[in-house]
């Protein structure tokens, strides 16, 4: 997470979605850096709005913009996949080595989750269902729409590196698999479902949160 005070700007950094790039580029003109532990940095929208904004908005007499990314949810989960493939994934548990994509998409839609998919849900992090939610939120697809508004609102020119690469693996899924995780993760997939409806209309705030889903996320 990163809080640019003057600019009364915040970016949340949404996992999996180039966070790591983001702060490398942009951390020297932070007023407030939060990288680790990995539960601070990855503040979501609830936490941040109960209890960040407030003493913010308190401290400076002003609204902050809250910004943030999201990825598509099928490569949203397969870059967790990947991740989780790395030998810095010392927990066997989380380790996905062993196991194939099909496999772990299935585990994520799985209630209880087994801990190598237990890594969230976009919709939860981003647009809880009560709560409110970030100001702009952007495609990770097109992050050169984010880089711009960020480079409006900034003033600077900014060049993100390629950091934390995953290795590539296969990603492919039974056609079963495939319905069951658009039922699972259909408050992920209505989310996207709107930033792609608002591709035209740059740097446009969601208003109304996605329609709930009977299953869970």
């Amino acid at each position: 997470m990163l809080v640019f005070f003057d600019q009364r700007l915040v970016i949340l950094a949404t996992p999996k979605t180039g966070s790591t790039a983001i702060a490398s580029a942009l951390e020297s003109l932070a007023q407030v850096s939060v990288q680790r532990p990995p539960l601070l940095k990855h503040t979501n929208v609830h936490r941040y709005h109960r209890f960040i904004g407030p003493y913010l908005a308190a401290a400076s007499k002003d609204a902050f913009t809250v910004v943030a990314l999201m990825r598509e949810p099928r490569d949203w989960l397969g870059s967790w996949y990947r991740y989780r493939q790395r030998d810095i994934v010392t927990d066997t548990n989380k380790q996905t080595k062993a196991i194939s994509f099909d496999a772990f998409v299935a585990g994520w839609c799985a209630d209880p989750q087994p801990e190598f998919a237990a890594v969230g849900s976009q919709a939860r992090f981003l647009a809880p269902q009560n709560g409110a939610r970030v100001d702009h939120l952007f495609r990770y697809e097109d992050i050169g729409g984010f880089v711009e508004f960020l480079e409006d609102r900034l003033g600077c020119e900014i060049v993100l590196p390629r950091l934390n690469v995953s290795p590539v693996a296969s990603l492919d899924l039974s056609n079963a698999t495939e319905a069951r995780l658009k039922i699972t993760a259909a408050r992920d997939y209505a989310l996207y479902a709107d930033l792609l409806a608002a591709r035209d209309a740059p740097y446009a705030a969601l208003s109304q949160p996605p329609e709930a889903a009977s299953a869970p996320v």
